[in-house]
């Protein structure tokens, strides 16, 4: 039974339009400007705004249900569109002062990020200079600002402190270097900074910081039902519901395929042979089952929120690795059905080969690689210390 979702009821208008930009946007290698004028026309952009700033302020269950039918429709776009709407969630953690310079003159703004730590920063007076090419930055070409990572000397404890640092589009050029074999549309591109650019510290905030409510932002909306939470569940949620959309996409695609399939040569109809149902079966349970999961997953991120209550280590080991076992059983659902979906559905712009390249490329971010998934839940239900190369 599907949960009351206003802004899914208005996303179901414009799917249909942005469904058929889909081998368009694979040759564009970036999401479509319409595909953009369409999901803001119905402010999705704003779903994790601050309503200060004119932002909806929706649950993550309301968002992900939304970001799971776009990556049906377009799996790129629901990349890039969801890192996008998630980002802002990330910038309500930093300082006011970030805040309005964010979107103080552009309440519709938006960041896209390339958040592994590879910058380099010297130290100067009021905040770092940066240095560095950064990759992997999805849905660049439609936003206004970037979320860099880097790593900084910790004066008080001698060790490294993983950052963000938020600096503006004018501080960077886009390098047109992203050709993947999956999720072509979200134009995960490299963003060149400028020499030597520098990034004030109200604009710089600790990873360490965003997980254990002591940011420079935290409290900053005391009636709000999202901020009073980790980031980085609100930033990974997107992964797990676009693979969740597009397995969902790819049982109805398979099904209507195979109806009226018949076997080459001989012509006989194999639609309705038993192999061919069992796959159908066994996929269905499996999207169900991540479906169910999932959502479970995120009720609770709106119940802690809700509730003000911040979750144990433990509890978010779990959050943590939940997202990538959804995605393995996405994963295993829509391989199944591909490995039998027939020659035809090798060629390039097939929807059934894109559905199956796209869900597969969810499974290969670093976040979503369940080997390391598998050891971070492992060392916390086991009582272990959580191993810091592992995040």
């Amino acid at each position: 039974m599907q949960r009351p979702n206003p802004m899914l009821d208005e996303l179901k208008k414009i799917l249909p339009a942005i469904a058929a930009n889909a081998v368009e946007a694979e040759k564009l290698r970036q999401v479509p400007e319409e595909n953009i004028r369409l999901l803001k026309s119905i402010k999705l952009h704003r779903a994790l705004q601050p309503k200060a700033y004119g932002g909806l302020e929706l649950s993550l269950p309301e968002v992900t249900d939304c970001v799971a039918a776009l990556a049906g429709a377009c799996g790129g776009t629901a990349w890039a569109f969801s890192l996008l709407i998630t980002h802002s969630h990330q910038m309500a953690m930093f300082s006011k002062q970030a805040q309005d310079e964010f979107w103080g003159e552009d309440p519709d703004a938006v960041a896209s990020s390339s958040i592994a730590p590879f910058g380099k920063t010297e130290e100067c007076e009021g905040g770092v200079i940066f240095n560095g090419d950064m990759r992997w930055s999805s849905g660049c070409d439609h936003a206004q600002w970037a979320i860099l990572g880097f790593l900084r000397d910790n004066k008080e404890t001698g060790e490294k402190d993983y950052c963000f640092g938020v600096v503006p589009a004018s501080d960077y050029e886009i390098e047109d270097d992203w050709y993947s074999a999956g999720m072509k549309p979200s134009g995960t591109k490299t963003l060149k900074i400028k020499p030597n650019t520098f990034i004030p510290e109200h604009r710089i905030e600790r990873a360490k910081a965003m997980m254990s409510g002591q940011s420079t932002g935290f409290g900053l909306y005391p009636d709000s039902k999202i901020y009073y939470t980790p980031y980085r569940p609100y930033f990974a949620c997107g992964f797990a519901a676009m693979a969740l959309g597009i397995a969902e996409r790819m049982l109805t695609v398979y099904k209507e395929m195979t109806q009226n399939r018949t076997r080459a040569y001989t012509l006989a109809s194999s639609g309705k042979e038993i192999p061919p149902l069992m796959r159908l079966a066994e996929s269905t349970h499996q999207v169900a089952a991540a479906r169910a999961f999932m959502e479970k997953t995120w009720d609770e991120h709106k119940e802690f929120g809700e509730q003000k209550r911040y979750p144990t280590d433990a509890e978010l080991a779990f959050w943590r690795t939940n997202q990538a076992y959804a995605i393995k059983m996405c994963c295993e659902a829509v391989n199944r059905l591909f490995e039998v979906a027939g020659g035809s559905t090798w060629i390039h712009d097939n929807e059934i080969q894109r559905l199956w390249r796209d869900c597969n490329m969810t499974a290969a971010h670093a976040y979503t690689d369940y080997d390391v998934c598998k050891q971070i839940l492992g060392r916390s239900l086991m009582g272990m210390e959580p191993d810091p190369t592992m995040v």
